[in-house]
Parts: C-alpha cells; sequence; structure tokens
C-alpha cells in the first residue's frame, strides 16, 4: 500500500513501523519531527549543519533503540535522543571552550536541584519522582507548561518563548520564576528535598 509523502501517521502507527522493522518509520519520524528535532539540535549546537548531523544520527539511535523500547510519547523519547546527542556533540566539538549562553541559563535555573544517580538508582523511585513532576504539570495553565518545557526541555532563551508567545520577555521570566517556586514547593510537599 502506497503511502503519500507528507500524509502524518500517528505516533502509535509510526512506533509500529519500527517494531516491524519498516524502514518507513524513519521517514514518518522525518516528516511529522523534523523542525522539532533541528530546533532542539539548534537551541544547543547554535550550528545548522551540526543539527543535521544530529538529526541523521537521532533517527539512527531511535532505530536501535525500538525495539526493545516501545516509548509511550515518542517526541519525547526522540526528542531526549537529539538533546543528549547535541549536548555530546557540543562537548566534543568545544571541549575547552564555553558552555552556550542560552544552555548556561537554563541549566543554572534549577542549580542546585540537580539529583544525584546514587540517590535515584532504583527505577521505582525515579518512577515516584516522575509521577510527582506529571501531576504538577498538571496543575499548570497551558502557556506556563509551554514555558516549562520550552526553557528546560528545549533549552530556549527567553526572548524566543516570549516571540511564541508574543508576550513581554518579562512575562516569561515572571513565568519561571513563579514554576521554579510551585515545582519546589509541589517536590517538598512530598519529601523531596531541594
Amino acid at each position: 500500500m502506497k503511502q503519500e509523502t507528507g500524509y502524518m501517521l500517528s505516533d502509535e502507527a509510526i512506533v509500529e513501523l519500527y517494531w516491524a522493522r519498516d524502514e518507513a518509520a524513519i521517514k514518518h519520524t522525518d516528516i511529522k519531527y523534523r523542525s522539532y528535532l533541528l530546533k532542539t539540535a539548534y537551541n544547543i549546537l547554535q550550528d545548522m549543519q551540526d543539527s543535521e548531523e544530529c538529526l541523521n544520527d537521532t533517527y539512527l539511535d531511535t532505530w536501535n533503540a525500538i525495539p526493545p523500547e516501545r516509548p509511550r510519547v515518542l517526541q519525547a523519547f526522540i526528542g531526549r535522543i537529539t538533546r543528549n546527542l547535541a549536548i555530546d556533540r557540543y562537548r566534543a566539538k568545544h571541549r575547552k571552550k564555553a558552555v552556550p549562553p542560552c544552555f548556561i541559563a537554563s541549566l543554572e535555573d534549577l542549580q542546585g536541584w540537580a539529583l544525584e544517580d546514587d540517590d535515584y538508582a532504583s527505577s521505582q523511585e525515579a518512577q515516584m519522582l516522575a509521577d510527582v513532576i506529571s501531576t504538577w504539570l498538571r496543575t499548570l495553565d497551558e502557556r506556563k507548561r509551554y514555558v516549562f518545557f520550552a526553557r528546560y526541555y528545549d533549552a530556549q532563551t527567553t526572548q524566543d518563548i516570549a516571540q511564541v508567545l508574543g508576550v513581554a520577555r518579562s512575562t516569561v521570566n515572571a513565568d519561571i520564576s513563579y514554576i521554579r517556586a510551585s515545582l519546589k514547593s509541589a517536590l517538598e510537599k512530598e519529601g523531596y528535598t531541594v
């Protein structure tokens, strides 16, 4: 059965293609997520050629990871692969150079919140923490959820976020302050030390 070039499959259908070892999975992943993955890589690398190479590596790593993994949220799964590849590529290319200011800024926002691997070695504890954060995210309005993911997941600058949302940069900064305080409170309420 021939499919149109621009036809977008559901994430579940794309994952099924990976499981069937059908190379069309990569084509459909590219159709649906290319711009998202390129932007994610570019936010870290600030270089389009490196971002394109990162995109190709993402498709290869995704092909090798599914199966055995079956991601529940394909966009998050491949976004994480892209981010990790971009960070690795950046580190390799800039061993003794400074990390990009936009990337440092998003990490500095969460400075002191890092969780040691030894502290959360068990997947059960990690899942409990993920559940707390997931529940907390549902309490945020749509704009603040967008700000959270754009800032901490995609490493976007506050200026870029403000431009996408059509709000002042000070509004985004206020949202980030609220998000940090709210998340800290939610974690402490559940017994996590921040």
